[in-house]
Parts: structure tokens; sequence; C-alpha cells
């Protein structure tokens, strides 16, 4: 049954961890989002030590359970597999290998020393999470919303608004073609050989790999049982079992338990190795003489875990989708409030980016620093992100970091959505009274490009809607009879919200955009 559990779990928490990238509405985050919280390299940037502690004690007793349970990329990764091994006809499909210890020392090494210097491109493109969360993100977020907007289109033709159409675009082209990149590098390394990048790149499995050498409950090999079929090594996609010697590689082994299904003499066993004689006891506590007699029945269980395993696949599968498309569907009324757009005529000319000397990074972040050092640019905050004002930096410094920009929208003060998903603290939580009062940047007004001097007619779109009251008018000829008014920033009142940027009517550079502040600060 060990197998069947394992899946079903694995299933239902990839599912929904997935869907916390996918999800718009923001409903997810609010039952799921402790999901990616405890994901192990964001839990040490963010110095969570309860759940460093929890992950550390899950490993000892059981082994690399985190691999096969909890990482999505892990996880992914057996999907992957296990669609090869329904597709291929070769049944020995893997075979034993030696760990290559120096690569993956080595990969490890360089993980350490870049999270210390603060090189976050290399930190952020080895960490699993962080990696399965920019596939997510940027390459399954637009296929899913196109999904999205069928389906409502189809709704809608029967006067059913259950579903609203959302807007579908690539965010940033540097990272969705990183993410298309490692998606087809995990998936042609699954495919022929499972877990190779797990046991070989990834510097989680080498760490959670040196621990679960020293775990309590392992897989043991017991050599009077075997036959030396080697259905066991046929089917490990870790290359961990040496039925040639008897010997699994326990750094390697992410407890799939695939191995026991396999084998038909009941040599594999998890079991608890005791401290003082290694003595080998069942998981249940029962003696050896209890094992010898259960020998038959465990047998048949087993066999029956097996033959049930594609239902199971497709029960887990069922009732994950089920529970999320019925949150999905509850957080429409949620997400429609937060889709508020302002008024006025349509768009003649999109918008273009204008050159900012300092990046705007979100409220929370309390300023470049803070975020560059923990940031795993997971692109989760990118997503959630109601307002399409997060987009991933293409700077070397901060590749793939989350920057605002204020083409498509700005930042609404009664939002604070990305504080609370952000699972490594580089957005710290804050609430929207004290997000109302953090000044993340400062408006900046080019008077060359202002319609009241290039179009010689009145406009106060920016101090009307500026939340702070930062912007006011003042004419343009003192003392002039019906003057046209400009814009007077009091850079001491802006909090850098970005709404006289996205809302000014000059196209396609705004006559004032937002220049980021490098430390924030309460206004």
């Amino acid at each position: 049954m060990l197998k069947k559990l394992r899946v079903i779990a694995a299933s239902v928490f990839f599912v929904l961890l997935t869907l916390l990238f996918l999800d718009f509405t923001g409903v997810l985050h609010k039952w799921f989002g402790w999901m990616v919280k405890i994901q192990l390299i964001p839990s040490i940037l963010a110095v969570n030590v309860i759940v460093i502690i929890l992950l550390a004690v899950l490993t000892v007793i059981f082994g690399r359970i985190y691999c096969s349970v909890i990482c999505p990329l892990g996880i992914f990764q057996d999907g992957i597999s296990h669609i090869a091994a329904k597709t291929k006809s070769k049944k020995k499909r893997f075979n034993y290998s030696p760990a290559i210890a120096w690569l993956r020392n080595s990969v490890l090494g360089i993980f350490i020393l870049a999270i210390i210097a603060g090189i976050s491109i290399i930190s952020s493109l080895l960490d699993p999470y962080a990696a399965y969360g920019r596939m997510a993100s940027n390459f399954f977020s637009p296929i899913y919303r196109l999904g999205n907007n069928l389906l409502a289109s189809s709704v809608e033709s029967i006067d059913s608004y259950a579903l609203y159409s959302t807007e579908v675009w690539i965010k940033g082209w540097a990272t969705f073609g990183t993410a298309v990149l490692t998606f087809i590098i995990i998936t042609v390394l699954a495919w022929r050989n499972g877990r190779t990048y797990c046991n070989t790149i990834c510097p989680v499995g080498t760490v959670l790999g040196f621990v679960s050498k020293f775990s309590i409950f392992k897989l043991v090999l017991d050599a009077e049982k075997c036959k030396n079929c080697k259905a066991c090594e046929y089917g490990c996609k870790a290359s961990c079992i040496d039925v040639n010697s008897k010997c699994i590689d326990h750094s390697r082994c992410v407890s799939c338990f695939n191995c026991i299904g396999n084998c038909k003499t009941g040599a594999i066993k998890y079991t608890r190795i005791s401290v003082n004689n290694m003595k080998v006891d069942s998981v249940s506590g029962n003696s050896k003489k209890d094992n010898d007699i259960s020998q038959n029945t465990d047998n048949k269980l087993l066999d029956v875990a097996v033959d049930n395993n594609n239902n199971n696949n497709g029960i887990s599968r069922r009732y994950a989708l089920s529970v999320a498309g019925a949150l999905a569907v509850g957080g429409t009324i949620k997400a429609q409030q937060q889709l508020q757009a302002d008024g006025g005529l349509a768009t003649i000319e999109d918008k273009k980016i204008p050159a900012r000397e300092t990046p705007v990074v979100p409220p929370g972040a309390l300023g470049l620093s803070n975020l560059k050092k923990r940031c795993t640019a997971c692109q989760l905050c990118v997503s959630a992100c109601p307002n399409n004002v997060l987009r991933p930096s293409t700077k070397l410094q901060t590749f793939m970091q989350p920057e605002m920009s204020f083409e498509r929208g700005y930042c609404r003060p009664e939002c604070v959505e990305c504080s609370l998903v952000c699972p490594s603290k580089a957005i710290t939580p804050i609430t929207t009274a004290e997000k109302s009062s953090i000044s993340i940047g400062y408006a900046v007004w080019i008077k060359d490009s202002c319609i009241v001097n290039t179009d010689n007619v009145p406009c106060n779109s920016c101090e009307r809607h500026c939340p702070t009251t930062a912007i006011t008018f003042v004419e343009l000829e003192p003392g002039k009879r019906n003057s046209l008014k400009i814009p007077v920033i009091n850079k001491e009142l802006c909090i850098g919200c970005g709404a006289c940027e996205t809302l000014c009517p000059a196209r396609p550079f705004s006559a004032i955009y937002i220049e980021g502040n490098v430390r924030h600060h309460s206004i």
C-alpha cells in the first residue's frame, strides 16, 4: 500500500501546487498557499526554522519522501517517466549506475557560493521549486488561460457568467525562453533516464541524499530471498539498486516504492533499521517471526496495489481537479471585483516602457537588496498579480526576478497579493494600511511629452487619480486668464503606485513615470 499512498499524495499535491501558479482568482492561495512555503530552498532563504527542521526530521525518519511527494519538479519527472513507461515496449528501462559524486558535490558547492555571494541567476536556475514555478507560470499559464477563455466564451453563449475571459500575454520573453528550455531538458532526461536530474544536478537532492543515509526507515534488499531477476533494478528510476552486490544507494533513493511492487519474491522491504545492532524490523513493529508468517499476505497486498495503480492515479487526479475546480468557481466573484477598470476611450497606441534608472520593486520587498538576496524567481508573485504590474526582469543581476511596470495597470493601494504568496520573504507580508504609506518610488514629469504642452489642451488625469494627493496643478502661465495648468509633484507624498503613469493619455511614452527607490520608506 505504500506506493498507492505515495502516488495519491503526490498527485493531489502536484495538481494543487500547479494550480497556485495558474489561478488568477486569488482564492486557492488562501487554502493551499502553505504548499509553496514548505519548499526547502524558499524556507532556507526565508530563514523559516520550523519548516527546515520539519523537513530535516521527515528525511531522517522516512528518507527522501520530500523529493517524491512535496517537490513539484520531482513529481513532474515521475509523471513524464510514467508516460514513457506506458509508451515504450522496453521492459528493462533502467540499470544501476554509480553515483557521480564529483558532479553532485560541485553543483551543490556552486549553489551555496551563489547564495552567499548573492549571484541570484545561478541559485534561481538550480532551485527545483523555482524551475518548476517558471515552467508553470510562463509556459503552462498561457495555455491554461486560453482554455479558460474558450470555456468562458462557451458559457456566455448560454447566458452564464460563471467564468470570465482574462488577458493572455507573455510577461517576459527571456523568462519564457528559459522556462521552455527547462521544460525540454527536464522532459528529455526524465523520459530517457527517470530521476537523472535529481541525482546529478539538483542541489536539494544532494543535500537530502546525504541526510537520507541516516534515515530510520529504509528500503532493504534481502540477499536470501533475492532471485537475481533484477525486476527491481530495471524499474528503479533513480538507478540506485545494484542487485549484483545486493546494495541500495540510499543517497539517491527517492522512496517511490516502485521496487517493492516489482519484486515478486518479497526480497525488498521498507523497514526500520535499529541503531544498536542494525536489526531489521517491520514498519509496523512486528517481530521477525511475525514478518515471516505474514510474508505471503504482504506479497498479495502489494500485487493488488500494483495492479490497481492506474485506477488509483485516475481517482487521485479526478479528486484533485474536482476540488480545484470548485474553489476556482468560488473565487470568480472576488476576481471580478479585483479586475476593475477605469473608464475612457480605447487606447490608440500601446504604451512603451520608459528607461528607469532604478527598477521599481513591490511594496513589502523593503528594497532592491532584500529582493535580490532572497528571491528565487519562481514567478508566483507575477502570476498572482491581478493588475498585470509585475513582470520578470531582463537585467543580468536580477534576471527573472519581479519588477514593476505600468503599461497595463498600476499597483492598486488595496492589493497586497504578491506579499501574501511569496514563500521566501523576498516580499514580506504587509497589510493594505501599511501599503498605503510605503514609498516604493516617485513620479517624474516629462514636460516635453505632456499633452498640455504638445497639444495645448487641458489635462488633469494624473492629479485626479493620485491616491495620496502627491500631484497638484499650477498655472502654466501665472497671472494669465484661463491659463493651462501643469503638474507639480511632492516626492514626500508619492508612494510610486504608478496610477499617474498608467492613466496618462500621452503615447507611446507617458508624460509622467515612476522611478524606483533603492530602499523603501514610509511617508
